[in-house]
């Protein structure tokens, strides 16, 4: 019989901070698609797999972090989580948040969220709180909530929600047999750049600046290397890359349309010690390849999770890409999370036809 899918927590308990008798909040979060995508290897003379990260629950890989995070709640006896949202964070909190029967709250920046992943949250029944300012602003409240009341954060700044998305690395090796040569993804508050990272050190047996334990190094190493990590920012949302703070990030790519990162210390660590970059690409070239990976490969991503594409394509196009090297590309959140975007000024013509083979043959060109 095939093995079924139990949920990272199950399937990685050995080496993420739970005990057997821990009351585990799952949706059957992780064991998402490791896609060999032929046309952008092709294009950048490498061998690339997309990490289709918009298979999970809600869309996206947001829910690796929330059952870790949501399942450390519920051994309390809190029963709010708050979270600070461009999107992608409400949807999964307010779902773990149903699965665990415990009430959710959302800050977010006034108009700056996809209609998609609004309506998750919504339908889940979270509370939200819409803020006159940006992503930054609301962290900052929800810390000062969760510090003054009896509510648990789970913004990525809380290492549960790291615990849970290292588990990405894990499969990646698990698939692969052993870690990439580099690993691309896009950057926004960068705690997914720091699980990563994290995840394939203790895959190789090693422990990170972002690890909570030294239990990496008690068990037998998986991996016999860990990739270079190459991040992504947005070009107007790109402060690890300017090395300043921006007070007005602008991007179309919402879900990493953020100035100042809650993991921008453990984000630096991650590209310095992999011997990694981080870079930015503009809105132009997240689109573009936003198209690439639709048209050509087959899978359709919100905006924010083409960065990593357009970021690898962008390299390849400066000569940095090595010839032949195993590469892996993080697409974070599925595309039906803002088709708005996607669709941008497409021109879909839709007059009825009539209801015969040859009519439709007819506008067919058959």
């Amino acid at each position: 019989m095939a093995h079924q899918w139990q949920g990272i927590i199950h399937e990685y308990r050995d080496r993420l901070p739970f005990g057997e008798g821990d009351e585990i909040v799952t949706l059957g979060e992780g064991g998402t698609p490791l896609v060999y995508a032929r046309a952008i290897s092709e294009r950048v003379g490498a061998e690339v797999h997309i990490k289709v990260e918009g298979a999970n629950p809600t869309g996206s890989f947001k829910d690796r972090g929330m059952t870790t995070a949501v399942s450390q709640v519920k051994q309390t006896d809190v029963q709010v989580v708050a979270a600070a949202s461009t999107g992608n964070t409400s949807a999964s909190a307010a779902a773990y948040a149903v699965a665990a029967g415990l009430k959710s709250t959302v800050i977010l920046p006034a108009g700056k969220i996809a209609a998609g992943k609004l309506a998750q949250a919504i339908v889940h029944g979270a509370q939200l709180v819409a803020v006159d300012g940006n992503f930054d602003d609301c962290l900052r409240i929800v810390r000062e909530l969760t510090d003054a009341y009896p509510v648990a954060l789970v913004n990525s700044v809380n290492p549960y929600r790291l615990q849970g998305q290292k588990t990405a690395a894990f499969e990646i090796v698990d698939a692969l047999g052993d870690a990439p040569d580099i690993h691309v993804l896009p950057v926004g508050n960068a705690g997914n750049i720091t699980a990563y990272w994290m995840g394939y050190n203790e895959y190789a047996g090693k422990t990170t600046l972002a690890s909570i334990d030294d239990s990496a190094l008690h068990m037998e190493p998986v991996a016999t290397k860990v990739p270079q990590m190459w991040g992504v920012q947005a070009w107007g949302a790109a402060p690890l890359v300017l090395g300043e703070i921006v007070q007005n990030p602008e991007t179309i790519a919402t879900a990493i349309r953020i100035g100042n990162p809650a993991s921008w210390k453990y984000a630096e660590a991650a590209r310095d010690d992999s011997k990694g970059s981080i870079d930015r690409v503009t809105d132009e070239q997240i689109l573009e390849a936003q198209k690439v990976l639709s048209t050509e490969v087959g899978i359709f991503v919100e905006p924010a999770s083409a960065a990593s594409v357009a970021g690898l394509i962008q390299a390849a196009e400066q000569g940095k890409v090595p010839d032949g090297a195993t590469i892996v590309c993080t697409v974070t959140g599925n595309g039906l999370k803002d088709t708005a975007t996607a669709l941008g000024e497409a021109d879909v013509d839709l007059t009825p036809i009539a209801p015969t083979l040859e009519a439709a043959a007819g506008v067919l060109g058959l």
